[in-house]
């Protein structure tokens, strides 16, 4: 059983026997203690390695005195803005400022500052100078070299030199901190350090080292950019990865190799630790932290992602090598949460970030590691893929089968191309008869070639055999299920004419998507490489971006071209594009040729900009995709 939440101030850590921390523990996101949020599972391993942690959850900012809550540390301060890139988290794509937050107490923004990585580690210089700064999580590991930021539409320095931090962990941690916090305690030269799975500063280039354009340089120059964009994300493997090393001014970055993704052994460890799968008490009064009710009952089972899809920063933070916990560690789990106050007997997940993906691509990934410039499943599957649900079948009966469990359902995502690389065959009919309930969420994104190529998702016969397989099975079951596609407007690469395109196949498939979402460009994904240079970086060809507002808002109206407050928009487009053929009454035809005059056609000027009010909650697909890019 846990001991308790950690300390949240200094009485209670006083009241532990503890003079000071070794730890304190700064974090962006309120304080839960549940092993769907990263800083929970980093001060658990912490302690169960025997350092005193302590949590300084959502400080004030505007000075550094609370930054003195616990005194100085013995060793040093951890960082991490949270479960989200704190721009991601305040901002909307179209850059307005969000008026919730789901990890903060009572759902309420304004509880941490923008870019809190880099605010937090300024005010604990403030306090207390050299002292030792570890920083992590998405937002640092996502922006630890010179990246494109959306938000000042420029080129920042890496957020470990702007931030001031002695060092940066990026990736999962839960190996790498171990060895930091050693590290830290020895007081050695932090330019010194080699641990995977780290960056750090110095003021010389060591050998070894693959050279990329300085942050000077790809500030200005784009397809500099671009080439150094390349190379980082051809040194993303654990295995094959080669240290790469940045200059900034007169120091460089050095980006030691990534580290391993851990074992299996590890992973069941890592669970097993007494979380206290709750908020902290102190947040009750202010009806405690929305972002937990999504994944209290639902059991992460899996990490790293092999789809590789352009625009999803996993291939940059979990990796493309997929590593799984054991059954035995999982159906435990399952166990325990039956027992949690308010289990009602359903098991809201069990996943990751692809559901379906238990195992590495092929046998030989983590020895020889994930190919470069090639993709497990873009084009095509490759043929030493390893399509196999069986274990995940076996794993998920095991659990419908435990006392007291109603249902066990599969919300994180699927991808169906693995679906259909499934000879055997089996998982989609078990997944339909007892692991959802009426609708199954999909992402084919698009059915342009031209854009699924620079999105790197599968081609659209893939997803249409996929629709036909799952409507056949339902129906042998009796069952009245459907499927919710998710599509993506205005991504690099994407035209009106593809955006039409798209529109004429909804139209012809009887679609019609209740969420739609806008490319947004966030750090570390080759998407938003496209975004900022217009280039390629894979092959340095040009790409086309779609960056007027106007037709952003087309291509977005485009998709919801049945909503009657969107004709003004369909209509420019199609104009626009030449493609007067599809206004009229025919099969293919958008809309008809005049606009008919009811109280039901009046205009939403929220929908038709293609924005969501800041009081609407974001959708299950913006919030789906924060939960798998945790830590």
């Amino acid at each position: 059983m846990a001991k308790g939440f950690l300390p949240v101030s200094m009485k209670e850590a006083r009241a532990r026997g503890w003079d000071a921390p070794d730890f304190v523990y700064v974090t962006g996101d309120a304080y839960v203690d549940h092993p769907s949020f990263g800083l929970a599972i980093i001060s658990r391993v912490l302690e169960n390695a025997g350092y005193r942690v302590a949590m300084l959850p959502q400080p004030d900012w505007h000075s550094c005195e609370p930054f003195k809550a616990f005194g100085r540390p013995k060793i040093g301060f951890l960082v991490t803005a949270g479960v989200i890139d704190s721009m991601v988290n305040h901002y909307t794509v179209a850059k307005k400022r969000r008026s919730e937050d789901a990890y903060s107490p009572g759902g309420k923004a304004g509880h941490r500052p923008d870019r809190a990585t880099i605010v937090y580690c300024n005010r604990i210089r403030e306090a207390y100078g050299d002292i030792p700064i570890a920083i992590g999580g998405v937002e640092a590991s996502l922006r630890r070299f010179a990246h494109y930021d959306y938000w000042d539409d420029r080129v920042r320095n890496s957020i470990l030199v702007d931030s001031g931090a002695d060092v940066l962990m990026f990736g999962m941690g839960e190996r790498s901190v171990l060895k930091v916090a050693e590290w830290m305690a020895s007081g050695r030269d932090f330019a010194d350090m080699r641990i995977p799975g780290t960056c750090v500063t110095a003021g010389e280039l060591p050998e070894g080292f693959v050279e990329i354009p300085a942050w000077e340089v790809v500030a200005k120059d784009r397809r500099a950019y671009a080439e150094a964009f390349r190379v980082q994300y051809d040194q993303q493997d654990p295995v094959r990865g080669r240290p790469v090393a940045q200059k900034h001014g007169r120091r460089w970055l050095l980006q030691n190799p990534p580290d391993m993704p851990l074992s299996q052994e590890e992973l069941d460890a890592v669970y097993a630790l007494p979380y206290m799968r709750a908020w902290h008490p102190m947040y009750d009064g202010e009806g405690g932290v929305p972002a937990i009710e999504e994944v209290k009952f639902s059991i992460a089972s899996v990490r790293g992602c092999f789809g590789a899809c352009s625009f999803c920063a996993l291939t940059f933070h979990q990796g493309r090598i997929v590593t799984a916990r054991s059954k035995a560690s999982i159906v435990a789990e399952g166990r325990l949460l039956t027992k949690q106050p308010g289990f009602k007997g359903y098991i809201h997940d069990v996943g990751g970030p692809t559901a379906n993906f238990r195992r590495p691509a092929c046998d030989k990934q983590l020895k020889q590691g994930a190919c470069a410039h090639r993709q497990c499943l873009f084009p095509k599957p490759c043929p030493n893929l390893v399509a196999d649900h069986r274990e995940y079948i076996d794993i998920l009966r095991e659990l419908r089968a435990l006392p007291g469990v109603k249902k066990v359902f599969v919300r994180s995502g699927i991808r169906y191309d693995y679906v259909m690389a499934d000879k055997k065959g089996r998982f989609l009919t078990e997944l339909a008869k007892h692991h959802i309930s009426g609708q199954l969420k999909v992402a084919p994104e698009h059915v342009s070639p031209r854009v699924l190529h620079y999105m790197g998702k599968p081609d659209v016969e893939t997803y249409d055999a996929f629709t036909q397989r799952y409507r056949q099975i339902n129906e042998a079951l009796g069952l009245r299920q459907y499927l919710v596609p998710y599509f993506m407007s205005s991504h690099p690469g994407c035209t009106l004419d593809d955006a039409i395109q798209l529109a004429v196949y909804m139209k012809r498939t009887g679609q019609h998507p209740d969420q739609v979402q806008d490319f947004y460009p966030t750090p570390g994904t080759l998407s938003t490489a496209m975004f900022f240079t217009g280039l390629d970086p894979r092959d340095m060809t040009p790409v086309y971006v779609p960056r007027d507002p106007k037709e952003k808002a087309m291509q977005r109206a485009l998709m919801h071209y049945f909503k009657p407050y969107n004709r003004p928009l369909v209509l420019a487009a199609l104009k626009k594009a030449g493609r007067e053929d599809l206004i009229g009454w025919g099969p293919d035809c958008l809309i008809a040729p005049y606009e008919r005059r009811t109280g039901a056609q009046k205009s939403d000027p929220r929908d038709r900009a293609g924005q969501r009010s800041g009081k609407q909650k974001r959708p299950e697909r913006e919030r789906s995709s924060e939960r798998r890019k945790r830590r």
